[in-house]
């Protein structure tokens, strides 16, 4: 039969219910797609429901509806990758820039063919990532939330505004870092120093955020801020991007998508240049704050 009249699913560990989608084996599933329509091979994916719902899932699928089934990427082990085996038995099973850690395993013996990126008794060769069509690049973006302050008591509205800040960030196509101010020098995960944390912020194209410092030391990187002031009627956060001279703020008793996304745009456009302004000013004049008056104070003997 001609390769070009075939219909082949293409799976991986990302097409399993209980499996993950890493970037690498979707960047592998990229390429194996690349290659197949410059070959006019038609083929379908089958992907986690956990991870795109409203995919084409194996539990939906017809096994008769395809000639070859192809698994991608990841190690050749375990009960799903078997299961394959026995419901696509008519298929010609193909596995590509696997990992092969047994030979012998039935999930590894059960293809026709294996085309490894790593096995025993053979040398390896690149992972199929490396060879992955080019993605487009998208906004990387710091999450600066805090769920505390309770200080603030009845007008505390931080456990709503972060829901609906996560909720639309995932929406979002771009790079989320969720970072953290707090400092610590035992915790990996946290950055020990103000400079460790500044060099974070720097590497940022926006910091959404809805603390006080989040704000403030994004736009002292000159990094644009999408400000949320999580307490009813605003706090020091509203009056902190007053001070700085900052527009993009959203008061929690007006929080909506469509406030985000016009501040979204804005920061991404013109505020990238607004917030360099910021910090001029910031190193411009750097007595605008209260540290002379609090000389003045020590020395007051009044």
């Amino acid at each position: 039969m001609c390769a070009r009249n075939l219909r082949t699913l293409l799976t991986g560990w990302f097409s399993f219910a209980d499996g993950e989608a890493t970037a690498g084996d979707v960047l592998a599933l990229r390429r194996v797609e690349d290659v197949l329509r410059h070959q006019g091979i038609p083929y379908d994916v089958a992907w986690s429901p956990g991870f795109r719902p409203s995919a084409l899932h194996l539990d939906d699928v017809r096994p008769a509806s395809y000639s070859h089934l192809i698994f991608i990427c990841g190690p050749l082990h375990g009960p799903p990758i078997e299961e394959l085996h026995r419901r696509f038995a008519h298929c010609v099973r193909i596995a590509v820039g696997t990992s092969v850690l047994d030979a012998d395993d039935p999930a590894v013996t059960g293809f026709h063919r294996v085309l490894p990126r790593d096995a025993p008794a053979m040398g390896p060769v690149p992972d199929l990532s490396t060879h992955a069509p080019s993605e487009t690049t998208t906004p990387v973006v710091g999450v600066i939330l805090t769920h505390g302050q309770h200080e603030y008591g009845e007008r505390r509205r931080h456990d709503e505004a972060a829901e609906t800040v996560t909720r639309w960030l995932a929406g979002k196509d771009c790079a989320r870092v969720e970072l953290e101010t707090r400092l610590d020098s035992h915790d990996w995960r946290l950055c020990a120093t103000p400079g460790q944390f500044e060099s974070v912020l720097s590497r940022m194209d926006l910091v959404v955020t809805d603390r006080l410092h989040g704000l403030v030391l994004a736009l002292r990187g000159g990094v644009p801020a999408l400000a949320v002031d999580p307490v009813e009627g605003g706090a020091k956060l509203t009056a902190q991007a007053e001070a700085c001279g900052w527009p993009a703020l959203v008061p929690a008793d007006r929080l909506t998508t469509r406030r985000l996304d016009h501040w979204w745009q804005w920061c991404l456009t013109s505020g990238r240049v607004a917030a360099r302004q910021v910090r001029r000013e910031f190193l411009e004049d750097p007595d605008d704050d209260n540290a002379p008056a609090l000389v003045a104070a020590l020395t007051d003997r009044a």
